[in-house]
């Protein structure tokens, strides 16, 4: 392809983007609490999604927004092949990490981020009245689907 052709395959614009409040389904389904929508830019990021023709192929990371109402929540979760970042575009929310025993928490805002370390239990909650906006980047252009402490409801259900 030439020059145009193939810097067309990698702009994403926000006009051909939507809300995909499938991905996320089936942990809204064990409770509400969960909804939450991804809207992809680069690659499918680590929700589970196999493939979208309509996404910038991913080579080294993914890119995509989530909604998160008010009062819903990212449960915790890890990755134990890649880094993770939050940024936070709109709301405000808490981030929770736990290792080893140990938990964390931080209340952050518009234009705060976090980058979360390989091999620590995250989550984020909406503490806010109205929806947050975050951008998440995920180290890795094909994740491994994340795992949920074994003991949270979620570690039983299956996609």
């Amino acid at each position: 392809m030439d020059l145009a052709q193939w810097m067309q395959s990698r702009v994403a614009t926000r006009a051909t983007r939507r809300y995909d409040w499938e991905a996320l389904k089936f942990q809204a389904d064990l409770d509400p609490k969960y909804r939450r929508a991804q809207m992809r830019y680069v690659g499918t990021g680590a929700t589970g999604v196999a493939n979208d023709a309509n996404t910038v192929q991913a080579e080294h990371f993914t890119f995509s927004t989530m909604i998160l109402p008010a009062g819903a929540e990212g449960p915790l979760h890890i990755h134990t092949d890649v880094e993770e970042v939050f940024f936070v575009l709109r709301g405000r929310v808490k981030l929770i990490a736990e290792l080893n025993g140990e938990t964390w928490e931080m209340e952050a805002g518009e234009r705060d981020l976090i980058s979360w370390p390989v091999g620590v239990y995250r989550g984020v909650v909406n503490i806010g009245d109205e929806e947050a906006l975050m951008c998440v980047i995920v180290g890795n252009p094909k994740p491994v689907t994340p795992t949920y402490p074994p003991d949270h409801p979620l570690a039983k259900v299956k996609r």
